[in-house]
């Protein structure tokens, strides 16, 4: 296995840029025998971290190493800052495109990974996780599945915000900053169901999602209102909660799970 942290020019957010890789290229022999995962071609996984997390999150708080020695997959970690993984008006802030587009065609040219839509998944935990569902169907083309563990899906809330606000963790300003004028949000494209809306009136091809939220998690009730709303129209979802908050010991406990999922090598 190789864990790699690369700097390299970010057209996107217009300056240099630091991600981490996992990939099991050079698991032993011993391992790998009698393992199917290593009788296909290596999968790639871009995942996300949360608000106020890093690019080095998952690597060193959960067992994505491990997982990516077990299951053949190739992780990608990129710092999405607190970009909220959507693209911003002002120049060096097009989050959305950056994870979607540009980090993963880098990874594919720079490692040779496979450039085939259904090699290659996204998903995150909080803040990454709604950057898992936003980044997965805009660049659906790209992703053919997601996973997305105590998601911040804070759309409902942002819009409903006046100047002068602030609910402990941002204010106003920064949720106008990265979500757009919050009276206009209902309709933007940075609002996930309006995406899941527009897939299906042009026919388009919406990956699958796999949703994980605590019962205890302060996010729960955003987590059922996108659960409903993915019900009623008819996306593939598979949707699970259990006692937790909103911490690794809860992502953790799924993290397999999804990976598991996303491979389509067992039922979860």
């Amino acid at each position: 296995m190789a864990l790699g942290t690369f700097d390299f020019f970010s057209d996107c957010l217009r300056r240099c840029v630091t991600f981490r890789i996992i990939l099991p290229n050079d698991v032993p022999g011993i391992w790998t025998e009698g393992n199917a995962h290593f009788q296909r071609p290596m999968k790639t996984l871009m995942l996300l971290h949360g608000y106020s997390g890093s690019c080095s999150d998952w690597i060193n708080s959960s067992q994505i190493v491990d997982l990516a020695n077990k299951y053949n997959l190739a992780v990608i970690c990129p710092a999405g800052e607190n970009g909220f993984y959507l693209d911003g008006k002002e120049t060096g802030r097009k989050y959305g495109t950056y994870v979607g587009e540009e980090l993963l065609q880098y990874a594919r040219k720079t490692f040779v990974l496979s450039d085939k839509a259904e090699d290659t998944f996204i998903g995150g935990l909080s803040m990454g996780g709604f950057g898992a569902i936003h980044t997965g169907l805009q660049f659906n083309r790209n992703y053919s599945k997601i996973f997305a563990l105590s998601s911040a899906l804070i759309v409902h809330n942002v819009e409903k915000m006046e100047p002068g606000c602030d609910d402990g963790i941002a204010n106003y300003d920064y949720y106008k900053l990265m979500f757009g004028e919050p009276s206009e949000l209902a309709s933007s494209v940075n609002n996930p169901e309006e995406l899941v809306r527009r897939l299906l009136k042009e026919g388009g091809r919406i990956p699958g999602i796999y949703m994980a939220c605590g019962t205890e998690d302060f996010l729960l009730n955003e987590n059922h209102i996108f659960r409903d709303f993915l019900q009623e129209q008819g996306v593939e979802l598979s949707y699970h909660e259990s006692c937790g908050i909103h911490d690794f010991v809860f992502w953790n406990q799924y993290l397999e799970p999804a990976v598991v999922w996303m491979l389509g090598c067992g039922e979860n």
